[in-house]
């Protein structure tokens, strides 16, 4: 009985000190979110809508195939600029590269700073032939009806270049003068890679020796009911965005007639390929952008979620269990593949002597192309599988801790003060990456509001955006701008 009593007491001790430990760590947990400053400027709308609205008339639409582009769309568009920003293209100093990508400077009163970058595309992604009919107002109207203005570009993204000049000009108008060189830079060929657009710009400004304190670019956004236990939208800001390549899984052998098949075929290797590493997935693990998107939103949670995450060095495999439970989250916290080509067999009756597949990874950061390809061949277990691998890595990680993030951070709130504002990974790829080796940080925000079903427009069917939230990106473009102007 002694030695039960004994044991009854050490658990019971136990349980106490873990109870005292884990609750002192959530309730002390305290919010990351800086105090609102609203913002109380003006902002002429009628001139903001109508810009916009023309803005979205250009077709300046990209293709994998640049022949297939309309260059003259792309120089009307750059006219259309100058005619609707003219204080802007009085006062900044304009650079042309490779003729259609725009470098702005806007020269600062402070000589020893470095500038700051602020960066969108203006190029857009084609209208998937067939569907124009689907759409509620054309895709490239430009309408402007119930509080809303429809066309490709609202949302991704010449939304940001025309928020960003709107921003430029309304303070130039009211003689505004940065203490620090602002760079505006709007690529041509985002949607295609950047290589002509953003690719070239950090080239140019490379052999000028410019080097940027920050640069922020369009990317996350702030969501409604993004994260479980928190109830307010959360503005997720990317310091960093996953690598993107595609592995080819391919093999070689006799074929013969169907009639009298091999056990295993050239098909069936590569499916079972396939299925192994559907099977086994990357290893995940909550860490880098991930770990600090949580770290934000914790201290907003429900009692019960921020207790779990107040003390994740206990609770790190149950969370990481229940983020792997949704695609979203599953992509936060590790490296993905998704099988998107099978090429196989050209006769119904003839065993085909080759076949391969095309999968497409997303990389987390620290995930070389070298260790996927390696992880690959191991998973597989098939000596005969062919594995190559092409693409790139993640970008660098950008701080949280440093006054660039805590500028972005302060900015959207100024405007969003309900939002929490929240670090996290971007799964998408972004002319931000180019930026990474003349800046000490790059981060990438749309400082507009959306739903999910706002999300899935981008890229998609009837994409269009509230003016309301078209004039909170303005404004926040605005802060952004001041708020570097205190540091």
């Amino acid at each position: 009985m002694k030695k039960l009593r004994l044991f009854l007491v050490i658990i019971g001790s136990l349980l106490l000190v873990f109870t005292i430990v884990t609750m002192f760590n959530t309730l002390t947990l305290k919010s990351l979110q800086p105090l609102p400053k609203h913002f109380n400027g003006t902002i002429k709308e009628d001139h903001a809508i109508n810009t916009l609205s023309k803005a979205i008339q250009f077709k300046t639409i990209s293709y994998q195939d640049r022949s297939k582009m309309d260059i003259k769309e792309f120089d009307r568009f750059i006219s259309f600029l100058e005619q609707s920003f003219p204080l802007v293209h009085e006062e900044l100093e304009l650079e042309k590269v490779n003729g259609h990508a725009l470098v702005y400077k806007w020269n600062g009163e402070g000589s020893n700073k470095l500038p700051i970058g602020l960066t969108s595309h203006y190029d857009v992604v084609p209208v998937l032939e067939g569907t124009e009919k689907n759409w509620d107002h054309p895709p490239f109207s430009g309408t402007v009806q119930n509080g809303e203005i429809w066309g490709r570009g609202t949302l991704d993204d010449k939304i940001g270049v025309i928020g960003i000049l709107e921003a430029a000009e309304h303070l130039l108008k009211e003689g505004y003068q940065p203490n620090r060189d602002i760079y505006l830079m709007f690529g041509h060929d985002e949607e295609i890679g950047g290589e002509e657009g953003a690719a070239s710009i950090v080239n140019n400004l490379n052999e000028k020796g410019v080097m940027f304190e920050f640069v922020l670019d369009e990317g996350g956004a702030i969501v409604e009911n993004m994260v479980p236990g928190v109830d307010q939208p959360v503005g997720v800001v990317g310091i960093s965005e996953k690598g993107s390549a595609t592995a080819e899984l391919s093999i070689e052998g006799s074929g013969g007639h169907s009639s009298q098949p091999k056990s295993t075929t050239n098909i069936g290797r590569i499916s079972a390929a396939i299925a192994k590493l559907e099977e086994t997935q990357f290893p995940a693990d909550l860490q880098g952008p991930g770990e600090d998107l949580f770290e934000f939103v914790a201290p907003e949670m429900s009692f019960g979620m921020k207790y779990v995450f107040a003390n994740k060095f206990i609770f790190e495999p149950v969370i990481e269990k229940i983020l792997l439970g949704q695609p979203a989250s599953a992509a936060l916290i590790r490296t993905t593949i998704a099988p998107t080509i099978f090429q196989a067999g050209e006769q119904y009756n003839a065993l085909p002597e080759k076949a391969s597949a095309i999968i497409n990874l997303r990389l987390m950061p620290g995930d070389s192309l070298e260790e996927v390809k390696n992880y690959i061949e191991k998973t597989i277990d098939d000596e005969e599988i062919k594995v190559t691998i092409e693409g790139s890595e993640a970008s660098g990680v950008s701080s949280v801790d440093s006054w660039h993030f805590k500028t972005i951070q302060q900015s959207a709130r100024n405007v969003y003060d309900e939002a929490v504002i929240a670090p996290y990974l971007m799964f998408a790829g972004s002319d931000a990456k180019h930026y990474d080796s003349i800046s000490e940080n790059t981060y990438r925000f749309l400082p507009v509001q959306l739903t999910s079903e706002d999300l899935n427009r981008m890229h998609g069917t009837n994409e269009h955006i509230s003016v309301e939230n078209y004039l909170n990106g303005i404004r926040f473009y605005m802060e952004v701008i001041q708020e570097s102007n205190q540091q």
